[in-house]
């Protein structure tokens, strides 16, 4: 892992940019007067091409990142700057005018996103690995963000997250659907009520799914980017209790 910047922000988190091998990422950690130890890391991905510079996504990590924690992402393949193969760029153009006609999606959602799935989990592993290498980091692992598919299938294959958030949730293709069957570690799932790019009773059906007792489902009145703020604080309640106090423990 190559760290390729950094800054040091008013609220004393500090942003590392890193890459390894093609894969680009960011790396928040809290201000040095935040505890002692080593920090609990919380994977945090994005999907839908969004790069790891937007800015919901890097106040939710520096929110997190200042309330003890490491944070991470990636650019994934297919996501941010990154190059898009002919391939993916016809699936979303696909997947866009089906949209928009009102026409059937499933099959064309599965073209596009079970591909971007297998092609980022290695990706995130082996990210995982060189960041739980580093000094100041260990586990617990815990994974919070938009992209459902790829959280439930890093929780299934990797045993070192031991904890997951997932907003929306919707549109997931077959196998995660499946595999979401055996999860058992800790969630916290948030819906927008009315988000209608994630239908509502897809993403009811997919909370009802998971296998674990420990669930717990959020629900607030809005669209697909109306999350309320409180939800993040809640957020990290829910990290602190399974990463800190009860991943102590474990």
């Amino acid at each position: 892992m190559q760290i390729t910047s950094e800054q040091r922000h008013d609220d004393g988190v500090l942003e590392r940019a890193f890459t390894l091998g093609e894969t680009p990422g960011t790396l928040w950690t809290p201000g040095e007067n935040i505890g002692s130890g080593p920090l609990p890391l919380v994977l945090m991905s994005h999907n839908n091409g969004l790069p790891m510079t937007d800015p919901r996504l890097t106040a939710r990590a520096r929110y997190t990142a200042a309330r003890g924690y490491a944070v991470a992402t990636i650019d994934a393949a297919d996501c941010g700057d990154r190059p898009r193969t002919a391939a993916h760029e016809r699936a979303r153009a696909d997947l866009r005018r089906a949209m928009e006609a009102g026409e059937p999606v499933d099959e064309l959602f599965e073209s596009l996103v079970g591909p971007m799935v297998e092609n980022a989990v290695p990706e995130w592993l082996a990210v995982l690995d060189a960041l739980l290498a580093l000094p100041g980091i260990h586990g617990p692992v815990g994974y919070s963000g938009g992209w459902a598919a790829l959280g439930i299938r890093l929780a299934a294959v990797e045993p070192r997250i031991v904890a997951a958030g997932f907003f929306a949730g919707g549109y997931v293709p077959r196998a995660q659907r499946e595999e979401a069957r055996r999860l058992t570690i800790p969630l916290l799932f948030l819906l927008q009520w009315d988000d209608t790019g994630n239908p509502r009773q897809r993403a009811l059906d997919l909370f009802d799914s998971f296998g674990g007792e420990q669930k717990t489902l959020h629900a607030n009145v809005g669209g697909h980017t109306g999350t309320p703020w409180f939800e993040l604080e809640d957020g990290c309640r829910f990290l602190d209790r399974h990463l800190k106090e009860g991943g102590a423990a474990a």
